[in-house]
């Protein structure tokens, strides 16, 4: 069997790192993969966005599966494109990725449903939106959202008029985030603790997958700007099974009811995104995918073979599989250049990654590219370092054992992940 995976960072090498234990022994592929994905599959010298050339290799190599992971190429229709031309492809179609990719098409979506999430207002210029966060009706702090997807960076908390006018100007006027700002999202900022819980579905079928807890600030103590997120942990400490029950009731099963209703099938993976406020959980956000460090953390609890699942959830035959979850929990820490999110420079060799594993963790490429048979850094987020625990505490202990095992020049990472 062989399967393709399409994306370059951390998750994917998780992604490709539990398929690589499948009893089904598939021959692994990469586009365009990594330093550290290079291990364990080929890597192929695609872009993630280049809908031909991934459909052309799949052909070519008689590829019997296609797992679409970032965001982009299913917002633009990477799964319709493969399925159109004979391909197997996991993920959600073009009309359901629109989920994530627009915030204005979900957030109207959970407002038709009666789906619970935060009071908001969408705009399409920015006279009107200035306007409307100048009013003296409207408090602080304040959620500006940019419509489209901006890597996890799109979303701005203005404690005060100051920080939101210029949030609503570097977007709407500035183009900060490209076309993804042409239309934003002004909305109530929410109080409580943030949950991520991801869910298989095949369109009919729902199964949730632990809840974890993810980290996007770039320092402690939730200090600094926005990132593609610094280290998650799994399971919540705040996620209960009665609130399991008031989600499932009210957000996740009406989620992909409201879809079906809308004449969208989805079937993929679904990150509910959940503010646990004192009035009940509501939506922050909705992703397409799986999350990204969400996955690292999650992936090494699944004892199910993930190869069943995905073809189960392509041939639309869910309930079929039994999906067991470790009980152990997990923690990732990501290490990052220095001057991400912001600016950073690469190239620089890395030092400790066969003592890191050593240690018992697991070592996840996000940007690494090797170079004179040397591991180097090549993006912002480098590295995951993931190991499992009793319980969160634990496990967050044993990943830092592997992350001070590491070093590059100008690295840095948090030192408080899974203590939140």
């Amino acid at each position: 069997m062989k399967i393709l995976v399409v994306g370059s960072g951390g998750r994917e090498h998780a992604i490709i790192w539990k398929l690589s234990q499948s009893e089904k022994k598939p021959e692994l592929y990469c586009a365009p993969g990594n330093g550290g994905i290079s291990q364990l599959a080929t890597c192929v010298p695609i872009k993630a966005m280049d809908k031909e050339g991934i459909c052309n290799f799949a052909l070519e190599n008689k590829i019997d599966m296609v797992m679409v992971a970032p965001d982009d190429p299913l917002s633009i229709g990477m799964v319709d494109y493969l399925e159109e031309h004979g391909v197997r492809a996991f993920g959600p179609y073009q009309a359901a990725a629109k989920i994530e990719a627009s915030k204005v098409f979900s957030k109207s979506l959970m407002k038709k449903y009666g789906i619970p999430t935060a009071e908001y207002e969408t705009f399409s210029d920015s006279k009107s939106a200035l306007e409307y966060i100048r009013r003296d009706a409207q408090t602080f702090p304040a959620v500006i959202k940019a419509d489209g997807l901006a890597l996890g960076k799109g979303v701005i908390i203005a404690a005060n008029l100051e920080e939101a006018e210029a949030a609503i100007i570097d977007m709407m006027e500035n183009s900060k985030f490209g076309a993804s700002g042409s239309n934003v999202v002004i909305e109530e900022f929410m109080t409580g603790p943030e949950v991520t819980v991801l869910a298989f579905t095949d369109g009919k079928v729902l199964c949730p997958m632990p809840s974890s807890q993810d980290h996007k600030r770039a320092f402690d103590n939730d200090e600094g700007l926005n990132t593609g997120g610094m280290g998650a942990f799994s399971p919540s400490k705040n996620y209960t099974p009665d609130i399991a029950y008031t989600c499932m009731k009210t957000i996740f099963r009406p989620t992909i009811d409201a879809l079906r209703s809308e004449g969208i099938k989805y079937k993929g993976v679904i990150y509910f995104g959940l503010m646990l406020t004192p009035s009940g959980p509501r939506v922050v956000e909705y992703n397409s995918r799986f999350g990204d460090p969400e996955t690292q953390c999650i992936l090494p609890r699944l004892e199910t073979d993930l190869v069943d699942i995905f073809d189960a959830v392509i041939d639309e035959r869910l309930e079929e599989i039994d999906i067991k979850w470790k009980k152990e929990a997990a923690c990732c820490v990501v290490m990052a250049s220095g001057g991400y999110p912001v600016s950073y420079k690469s190239g620089y060799p890395i030092s400790g990654l066969e003592e890191a594993a050593a240690e018992g963790t697991i070592v996840f490429h996000a940007g690494t590219r090797i170079e004179d048979g040397k591991f180097c850094n090549s993006g912002g987020r480098v590295l995951g370092i993931t190991a499992m625990g009793e319980n969160v505490d634990e496990a967050a202990k044993n990943a830092y054992k592997g992350v001070v095992k590491i070093s590059w020049q100008d690295m840095f990472y948090r030192k408080d992940i899974g203590k939140k």
